[in-house]
Parts: C-alpha cells; sequence; structure tokens
C-alpha cells in the first residue's frame, strides 16, 4: 500500500481501492470476510501490508453470514465483500439478514468500469438499486476523493439505532484511480435519555398498573442494558418475557423471568401476556414478534422504551415513548418509580409449571433423541457465557422455547429475516470474537447442507467449535406447519451424505450418536478438541406435533 496520512501532503497519492482501506482501517475494522473476484483486485491488493485481516470463505453468503455475527456480538459493522455479478446476489441473503436482524454490516461489492456500464455488460447489474431493498443506504464510489465521506457516512448509518447493513459499489476503473484524501475522524455521540415529563407519566402508568408486565427485545441486548433492565426488574417486582433475540437480557433464572415469547402456538408464557394491563417493551422490535398476537385490538396501555420512536402499527401505540439511551432510561425510570410492589403469586405458580416441564426431560433415554432432552443437555454442558448458534428450522423453535440464558447475546437467534445457513459461517465469526468461550452451532440437516463448505475455512484457520445436526432427513420445520395446516405433510423429505464421513473428508473429527446417555459425554469430548467437530443427532420430531396439540389446549387461570 501506498503511504497515506501526513505523506499525502508531501505529495503521494493511493489509489481509490487503497484510499478505501485506509478508511477502513481508520473504522477500527479488523476482518473482511469474502471472495476475490477479478472486479475487487485492486481491493485484495490494497490488503497486503494493511491491519485488517482478509478471511477467504468458499462462499459469499458465508462471508456475509460472518460480518452479520461479527457486528451483532460487537456492535461494530462488519464488512464482508464480493466481486460483481454473481459474487454480489450470493451476498444479499446476509446483507439482508443482518439489515432485518439489526446487525450493523458494510457490504462492499466490485463492479464493471463506469465506461461499459452504460451498455449490455458482461456480469453487469445494478447493484445500487439491487442492494436498494435490503440496506439502509447504498452508494457507489464515482469519483476517488469522496470516499472518505462515503466510508464515514456508511459506518455512521451501520451503527446507528436501528443498527443494519449498508452497501458500498466500487467499479474496478474507479478503484484504480489516484485518489487523494485521507480518513476522516470519528465523531462521538452522545448519550440521550428520555425527558423528564415523559419519565413521570410512565412512572405514574406503572403505578396504577395491576399487573404489568416488560417485553424484552433485541435492542436492550444492541444497548448493553442488562445490568439497567434487571434493577428495574428486581425493584418493581414486574415479571418479564424476553423474544427469541432479547434472550439473556435478564437472566431466566431471575424469579421473575417468563422466559421466551413469539411462538405461533400459544404457550405459558400468553398466560402472563393475557393477564397483562400495562406492558413495557423495552428495546422490542416488531418484526420478531408482532403486537397483533399479544394486542389484537390495540386496547392495551404500552410504554415504549427504545432508541428510536415506536413503528406505526395499529395494535402499537404507546401511551408514553421514552426514546433515548435504554440503560440510562431504564436507570431514571428506575428512580422515577417510588413503588416498589409486592411479587406477584400468579408469576410463581407460572414458573413452576414452566421449570416442571422443563425438567422433565432431563432423564429422558428416548432415541432417535427428544428435543427437548439435546437442548437441555446442551445447557447443562455450556458455561454461561458460552455461545449456542440457532439455525432456522423445527430446532430453533425447540431452542428459542429451552435453551434459557444467564447472559445476553449467549443464544444467538435469525428471527428477522430468519435465514437458514447461518449458524455455521456464523459460529466462525463468533470464535474469532470471543477466543475463549466454548462456540456449538446447532443446525437441522438441511440448514446445515445450504453452508456445509465453510468447514473448511474453519479447518484451514483452526477455529474450534461444535457443529451439531439435528438429524431428520426432511425440512422438519415445514412438515410440522403442513401437519398443523392440512393434517399430512408432502415434499420435504431429502437424502443426506454421510454427515461423519463428509466432515472427516475435510479434516473435521466426527461422532455419530447412538444413545441420548451418549450425547452429553459427546458434547463434552467433542468441544475439548481442538479444531472444528461435527456431531450426527437424530432427532424426534414426534415431539413437534405433541406440543401443538398441548398448546392447543392450554388454559390460562387468570
Amino acid at each position: 500500500m501506498r503511504p497515506y496520512g501526513d505523506e499525502i501532503i508531501m505529495g503521494w497519492f493511493m489509489n481509490t481501492a487503497e484510499l478505501l482501506i485506509a478508511c477502513l482501517e481508520n473504522e477500527g475494522v479488523e476482518y473482511i470476510f469474502g471472495l476475490p473476484g477479478e472486479e475487487n483486485l485492486h481491493v485484495i491488493e490494497a490488503l497486503e501490508g494493511s491491519t485488517i485481516q482478509f478471511i477467504t470463505t468458499r462462499h459469499e453468503q458465508g462471508a456475509a453470514f460472518m460480518a452479520d455475527v461479527y457486528g451483532r456480538l460487537t456492535g461494530k459493522a462488519g464488512v464482508c465483500l464480493s466481486t460483481l455479478g454473481p459474487g454480489a446476489t450470493n451476498l444479499m441473503t446476509g446483507v439482508a439478514d443482518a439489515n432485518l436482524d439489526g446487525a450493523p454490516l458494510i457490504a462492499i461489492t466490485g463492479q464493471v468500469g463506469t465506461d461499459r456500464m452504460h451498455i449490455e455488460s458482461h456480469q453487469y447489474l445494478d447493484l445500487v438499486a439491487m442492494f436498494a431493498p435490503v440496506t439502509k443506504w447504498n452508494t457507489q464510489i464515482v469519483r476517488p476523493e469522496n470516499t472518505p465521506e462515503i466510508v464515514r457516512k456508511a459506518f455512521k448509518i451501520a451503527q446507528s439505532e436501528k443498527p443494519g447493513a449498508v452497501h458500498i459499489d466500487l467499479p474496478e476503473n474507479v478503484a484504480a484511480m489516484d485518489a487523494p484524501g485521507r480518513p476522516l475522524p470519528l465523531a462521538r455521540r452522545e448519550q440521550t435519555v428520555a425527558a423528564a415529563r415523559d419519565l413521570e407519566a410512565a412512572a405514574d402508568l406503572i403505578a396504577q398498573a395491576k399487573h404489568p408486565l416488560i417485553l424484552v427485545g433485541n435492542g436492550a441486548i444492541r444497548a448493553n442494558a442488562s445490568e439497567a433492565l434487571t434493577a428495574l426488574v428486581d425493584k418493581l417486582q414486574i415479571p418479564v418475557a424476553n423474544t427469541f433475540m432479547g434472550k439473556g437480557a435478564v437472566s431466566f433464572e431471575n424469579a421473575r423471568s417468563l422466559w421466551s415469547v413469539g411462538l405461533q402456538q400459544r404457550d405459558f408464557v400468553n398466560c402472563g401476556l393475557d393477564r397483562a394491563d400495562l406492558i413495557i417493551t423495552v428495546g422490542y422490535d416488531l418484526i420478531e414478534y408482532s403486537p397483533k398476537r399479544w394486542n389484537p385490538e390495540g386496547t392495551l396501555p404500552i410504554i415504549h422504551i427504545a432508541g428510536e420512536p415506536a413503528e406505526i402499527d395499529s395494535s402499537y401505540i404507546p401511551k408514553v415513548e421514552l426514546v433515548g439511551d435504554i440503560s440510562a432510561t431504564l436507570l431514571a425510570l428506575k428512580e422515577h418509580c417510588t413503588l416498589s410492589a409486592e411479587p406477584d403469586a400468579y408469576t410463581a405458580t407460572l414458573r413452576e409449571s414452566m421449570v416442571e416441564e422443563y425438567e422433565q426431560y432431563a432423564q429422558d433415554d428416548g432415541f432417535p433423541i427428544k428435543p427437548q432432552k439435546i437442548i437441555y443437555d446442551l445447557r447443562q454442558v455450556l458455561e454461561p457465557k458460552d455461545i449456542l448458534l440457532s439455525d432456522v428450522g423445527a430446532h430453533k423453535m425447540w431452542i428459542a422455547r429451552h435453551y434459557h440464558c444467564n447472559e445476553p447475546n449467549t443464544c444467538l437467534i435469525s428471527n428477522g429475516f430468519a435465514a437458514m445457513g447461518i449458524a455455521l459461517p456464523g459460529a466462525i465469526a463468533a470464535k474469532m470474537v470471543y477466543p475463549d468461550r466454548k462456540i456449538v452451532a446447532v443446525m437441522g440437516d438441511g440448514g446445515f447442507m445450504m453452508n456445509s463448505q465453510e468447514l473448511e475455512t474453519a479447518v484451514r484457520l483452526g477455529i474450534p467449535f461444535v457443529s451439531l445436526i439435528f438429524h431428520d432427513g426432511g425440512y422438519g420445520l415445514i412438515e410440522w406447519k403442513q401437519n398443523n395446516h392440512f393434517g399430512h405433510a408432502s415434499q420435504i423429505k431429502f437424502g443426506n451424505p454421510d454427515f461423519v464421513k463428509y466432515a472427516e473428508s475435510m479434516g473435521v473429527k466426527g461422532f455419530r450418536l447412538e444413545s441420548a446417555a451418549a450425547l452429553i459425554p459427546t458434547l463434552q469430548e467433542a468441544l475439548a478438541w481442538d479444531g472444528p467437530t461435527l456431531i450426527d443427532c437424530p432427532v424426534d420430531y414426534g415431539e413437534n406435533l405433541k406440543f401443538s396439540e398441548k398448546a392447543g389446549k392450554l388454559v390460562c387461570q387468570i
């Protein structure tokens, strides 16, 4: 890379690709996930000698998912890179996932030269138009000197509430042009707190409510608001439920925790929602669990606490909006609330039922293994700070219901875009962010085969984590829904390779479970292995319909 900084003043110039990398370094970028291509040659060359490590993946979708999970865990935008055409289209699923899941991400694509965009041209697509629906902002670098402004704006937008994806398109001839300029200084954002009059109004509503309930979402995780939220819950003794992506915002062991809400079937936590006369949402995102499911008439009073104003929805019309830094706002609200309520006996009764059902699978020895048993054993093996990543499928529903967290960002579920294939590449990024933690990627056999090629990436990089496959030979979630709707299933079965041999062919240590009793010792051995491992786990998805039947008979004693 040619010099920059003071040396630019002395007459040195970088090309645009080199200036782009200098700007990314200025933003604190550690990794770029992606594939080299003809139209991003100058960017790849500019990385020579850079402090940024390029992670060569086996598919652009895997690269985008890695950047997605990196952004979700760190709060700093993950960066992914592709070439033009098919490389860019491959990138889009992970970009869309980050955008809807609220993870900061910067996608950079190569592009044909500006001299051939006006005619039909090999591999040319209008990528700015294509990425527009799946990003917060996107643009093309046309003038080299604009690069610092574009990069600074991209990171500011991607990392501002609600975080999401930004796309930068770089034509190959522009990448090679001389580019005067230098990275822009980073701006510090001041902490904001909701207005005092709004805090007083919220405190009054809480004081008047007989059965308030807190519904916490991923925004509270992004805001690092767990400590402040727990302090409020403990003072006011208000029951709290979390969305799938809000797991761990309040420990599942807290006596006021009603665990996760968001299943399409009714569950114990719905009894708490049915009884509530005030809902306090904290970092709640409508995309995860529609308010029409818990406030269909739009009559339930709501206090909205978030980093941005409430979305417009006829079932979500807050009485009070507390917009600002969530932690600071929660602590301020705690001081305004003078009432220290007595614990509600109903919450304790509800928790007893939930815990009793959860514990009943501890000694289950059925084989194939029940999903509840697999998840119960996972919780026993993993430490509170270890990270489980769930792919999308029937297992996701069971993880959302049964895998409980003491701490935030220890169970990652894609529940905005809900993209299959995220868990395995996401586990690689998670281990890079937290090398001292154990990482488990839980996938169905369908989701595993969508990005299984990234096992080679893990082997090449020496990244240890466990791929746990729920093996049922079909698209189990769709089978579940078909049976619920039509009483039968169709077009959902497929064949699989021998997963153990498949893993071993790429240098991954493979295990195949033959009994429920083998699950915990196999998990322990796999987690201790100094490299990526895979566990082939036959699963009994007969439990899906049993749960649906049970949920349909649930009667709340309100």
